[in-house]
């Protein structure tokens, strides 16, 4: 057991009612898991407000509350400490409880709209190559050096991040890369972390269901680079015009990246083909498995950052040659038939031009590009009919079907994605609900040597309607069908 006290060092302190040398056994903001003797931080979220389940958490045993507004009945025996934020408290008392673990470890933050799990999850894989003890925060899962653990959000709440990183410590864990969202950034899940350095991959149409604009999504990722420490690094990719808006009032050393612009770390693409792409990074070149242009940026950041992070130029380059695909980021297979199936996570209008546009660049065009996509159900719904006509304009043919419809209406979904095709793709697409079905109504359709690309859910494995989860794995889907037509 800890005193309150000490675990409410940095937070922001507006009233106190009562002893803040009463002695507590742990921090939590959801009141169902209170215990004897913990503390209940209560959190205004977007779906509940945790200011109404303060009774609950005293009745199952909390002996302090952390709250923005004290209530009305305070309880005798009770410590009440009033706060400005109460997420911002929670992200402090969590890294105190947890004794400050980001200060042990070179820990790296990656945000962006696309590329954030691959930059982190290859960083990983690279720092284990070289031999070092890593850590990796990231959407896929949670590894603590060679241990793996589910993750349940890009940027895990503040108590889950400073409880990992500190089993980190406890194994002995060296550096950590981990992505961060525009989501985790706005309810303060990073504060009190000591970043090492912070990358921006680039920024593109999305998550406006929760931001109110796109200026207010880019200013929450940029908020994240302000905050960087006067040592630390912000390498950022300048070929995305918002690049720039992110050194802007940081303290931290900039750094740029480019394959367009004039950077401190360019590269050029020699080759880009589906084996690979062969790169000329700076003065040096590189064969990389990974395919695509934005995988190209990719690379150009993990490079750099390897670097920065003073692994030497050679063994940097070598490591990079061996990396290997994130599950669900342009996972890709042929069938003895010829015909290729690719998984990727594109869930948004840039990302999934991206994808369609390399795979076109690789293409011969004597084959057919078939796309099945779908869009999630309470998500941002102006982007539906842009995702709608890019895959119609860059596909020979599209299949629209479910995502993750939660408590939307599929179909209703699917009509909105269609508003975005134009009169002479009419021709091109089909709609299919069953998101089963029309992975097998591609397969059937696909001829030897055609490419099917299955877009938007890519690492996930399951599909959410009505507010339960089912299994579904588009790789292994994709791989049954492909399999049953060779029979």
């Amino acid at each position: 057991m800890t005193e309150l006290k000490d675990i409410l060092y940095k937070v922001t302190i507006n009233a106190v009612v009562g002893s803040t040398s009463v002695k507590v056994s742990a921090i939590d903001f959801d009141s169902r898991k209170i215990s004897k003797n913990d503390v209940f931080v209560a959190i205004k979220g977007s779906v509940a407000d945790g200011h109404k389940f303060i009774d609950v958490a005293i009745n199952n045993g909390a002996v302090a509350i952390i709250c923005e507004e004290l209530p009305t009945n305070l309880q005798d025996g009770i410590t009440y400490i009033q706060v400005e934020s109460a997420s911002q408290a929670l992200a402090f008392m969590a890294s105190n409880y947890y004794e400050n673990p980001s200060e042990n470890l070179k820990l790296v933050g990656v945000t962006g709209t696309n590329g954030k799990t691959t930059v982190a999850t290859l960083l990983y894989q690279l720092f284990k190559k070289v031999g070092y003890k890593v850590g990796l925060l990231s959407t896929v899962k949670i590894m603590v050096d060679d241990k793996e653990y589910k993750a349940t959000h890009t940027t895990p709440d503040s108590l889950t991040i400073n409880k990992f990183l500190g089993l980190m410590n406890d194994e002995g864990v060296e550096f950590c890369f981990m992505e961060v969202s525009s989501h985790g950034i706005h309810q303060n899940r990073t504060e009190g972390l000591k970043f090492e350095g912070g990358i921006f991959t680039n920024l593109s149409h999305d998550h406006l269901d929760y931001h109110d604009t796109f200026a207010e999504y880019r200013d929450v990722k940029k908020s994240f680079f302000d905050n960087l420490p006067k040592d630390a690094f912000a390498l950022v990719n300048i070929d995305d015009k918002n690049g720039l808006v992110m050194l802007q009032n940081t303290k931290a050393r900039k750094i740029t990246y480019a394959l367009k612009t004039y950077a401190d770390y360019k590269a050029q693409i020699l080759e880009n083909q589906l084996g690979g792409l062969l790169l000329k990074v700076n003065e040096s070149e590189v064969w990389t498995r990974l395919i695509g242009n934005f995988n190209a940026y990719n690379i150009l950041a993990i490079y750099a950052t390897a670097e920065l992070l003073g692994l030497e130029k050679v063994e940097n380059l070598r490591l990079i040659s061996e990396l290997e695909s994130v599950s669900g980021r342009f996972q890709y297979l042929i069938s003895d038939e010829k015909i290729t199936a690719i998984v990727d996570y594109a869930h948004t209008p840039d990302a999934l031009q991206n994808v369609l546009e390399t795979i076109n660049s690789i293409r011969t065009k004597n084959e057919e590009l078939i796309t099945v996509v779908g869009c999630g159900g309470d998500r941002d719904k102006t982007k539906r009919p842009k995702m709608g006509h890019i895959a119609s304009t860059l596909s020979t043919k599209v299949i629209f079907t479910s995502d993750n419809p939660r408590s939307e209406v599929p179909e209703t979904i699917i009509e909105e994605i269609e508003k975005g095709v134009e009169p002479q793709n009419f021709k091109k697409i089909v709609s299919i609900v069953d998101r089963r079905q029309a992975i097998k109504t591609a397969c059937q359709l696909a001829q030897p040597n055609d490419i099917i690309l299955i877009a938007g859910k890519g690492h996930e494995t399951y599909q959410e309607i009505k507010g339960e989860r089912f299994d579904f794995d588009d790789y292994k889907i994709v791989k049954e069908f492909l399999k049953q037509l060779q029979k």
